[in-house]
């Protein structure tokens, strides 16, 4: 994949330059990435397309510093992220990068509001409750703020976890899949929420199925094909 968009170039928050990775060993190793350069303006909303198996969750990772490319240039907000120690990415991530999970990533014996506060606290913010209460209300939930994970339908849960994503105001946010499995009304309301971030001047990148985007959000479209061995 080889994205020219000018945006990107002039003043990406992300930058990609020739990424590779491989995972697994031996004969099972597989080549997921391969020459990857792509250029993401800052304030802007991608959608990254493709089939499954064609890289999208792994280039989410590699841009988040969850796993380390092989070879190349990943550059995020400024930051050359292959010269950073993983306690140095974990505090990295913590101010800059908010991520969102399919699989929501909630926990099941903390409140929707405590799921988003306690972060924050870990963070060493005074305000961790106060906050949290104004995320959920910025995703339609102040009246579930008390509920629990399995208390809430999995649109619900979806919005949570962006709220919990956002909390601490990171610039960039990376999202996985996030409406797969859910209603369109639910589909309709996680958009809205990543659409209130993006006019607020946060980049969105969101792994989708969804080939609409470009259309009905006016997202930039960037496609992902697998790659032959």
């Amino acid at each position: 994949m080889h994205d020219t968009s000018a945006s990107g170039r002039l003043d990406p928050a992300i930058a990609l330059s020739g990424v590779n990775l491989s995972l697994g060993r031996g004969a099972a190793r597989v080549h997921i990435l391969k020459d990857i350069d792509l250029h993401i303006g800052r304030g802007e909303a991608i959608g990254l397309v493709g089939p499954s198996g064609s890289g999208k969750s792994t280039l989410l990772m590699v841009t988040a510093g969850l796993e380390r490319a092989d070879t190349g240039s990943v550059v995020v907000a400024g930051a050359a992220l292959g010269t950073l120690s993983e306690d140095a990415l974990a505090r990295f991530r913590g101010r800059n990068v908010g991520i969102v999970f399919q699989s929501f990533h909630l926990i099941p014996t903390m409140t929707a509001l405590e799921n988003i506060a306690v972060p924050l606290e870990l963070a060493g913010l005074g305000d961790a409750h106060e906050r949290a209460a104004r995320e959920l209300a910025a995703v339609g939930l102040s009246e579930r703020q008390h509920h629990y994970p399995a208390e809430l339908s999995g649109g619900e849960q979806q919005r949570v976890a962006i709220a919990r994503a956002v909390a601490n105001a990171p610039r960039i946010l990376l999202a996985d899949e996030p409406t797969g499995n859910l209603d369109p009304e639910s589909t309709d309301s996680i958009m809205a929420a990543f659409s209130t971030f993006n006019e607020q001047g946060g980049t969105v990148v969101m792994a989708t199925h969804d080939e609409a985007l470009r259309e009905r959000h006016a997202w930039r479209v960037v496609r992902m094909q697998p790659k032959a061995a």
